[in-house]
């Protein structure tokens, strides 16, 4: 078979998304070629996946419809004369040039478009639920993407989650929220165990019931689709414990905390595009 996704970058990201489109016959192992700096890595794919590996990532842009990129921003600029499409004579302005979808953070699509010349370029931004299927990844088209290339990069991050479609303008956003958002949902998960803890549960019943918390919750808001304040609203009786501990909640900032935590990762994707 013909190499029809190349996915330039085997990490976590990368193999989350390639284990779904496998799982869910998507693509084929074979259509997949896979370049990564990391002999141990491409060993590992290639055994877990079946997937084709290369160090070249010249190799891997040679795919026929997506040059999926899976890796850290600050290696772009490497990476990106590595590939060199936007000076490749043989790529011309077409319907059948692969597409470039990038995941990396805190790069535009201006810079994206200046390196991979006529191609069309998507920027996309998964967060690490993806590994288990369960993550929400905004897309933004760049000026060469039509109705088509957008279907098939919703159908990519469809195989690992929700897909929503965003202006590029407000993709640092996204990755403030949705990007970062996991970490800052699993310190609250560890905090809320840890005050388990603290009033005498075992570790173990204190971690279930928190994560089971937090789960629900979601599932709830979801399902429902409620607004959070009614939620609280509902939990919360005159004068009972969940007033208490939201009073308390309020009193060390853990809203403007919240809030504050997203504010700093946006500024921080923005640095990184600079």
């Amino acid at each position: 078979m013909s190499v029809q996704l190349g996915l330039v970058g085997g990490g976590v990201m990368g193999e989350a998304i390639l284990s779904r489109l496998i799982a869910q016959q998507i693509y084929h192992p074979d259509q997949i070629l896979v370049s990564d700096p990391q002999e141990q890595r491409r060993e590992f794919l290639v055994q877990q996946y079946g997937v084709q590996v290369t160090s070249d990532n010249r190799a891997a842009a040679a795919a026929s419809e997506i040059l999926l990129l899976a890796i850290k921003p600050q290696v772009f600029e490497a990476v990106a004369r590595d590939l060199d499409l936007g000076d490749d004579p043989n790529h011309q302005a077409s319907g059948e040039q692969p597409v470039v979808i990038s995941i990396l953070a805190g790069v535009g699509l201006s810079r994206l478009e200046a390196v991979f010349g006529h191609h069309p370029v998507i920027r996309a931004m998964p967060n690490t639920p993806a590994t288990v299927g369960a993550a929400i990844t905004a897309i933004a088209p760049g000026k060469a993407v039509n109705p088509s290339h957008m279907a098939r990069a919703k159908t990519i991050f469809g195989a690992v989650g929700e897909v929503v479609e965003v202006a590029e303008d407000l993709m640092d956003a996204v990755t403030g929220l949705s990007g970062s958002g996991p970490a800052y949902v699993a310190i609250a998960i560890e905090a809320l165990a840890d005050g388990g803890v603290a009033a005498g549960l075992p570790r173990a019943i204190a971690s279930q019931l928190a994560l089971a918390t937090v789960w629900g919750t979601a599932r709830l808001l979801q399902d429902k689709q409620m607004h959070p304040a009614q939620l609280k609203d509902q939990v919360t009786s005159p004068g009972g414990t969940t007033i208490a501990g939201i009073t308390q909640l309020e009193r060390a900032g853990f809203r403007s905390a919240l809030i504050e935590a997203v504010q700093a990762a946006y500024r921080r994707s923005q640095e990184l595009g600079n």
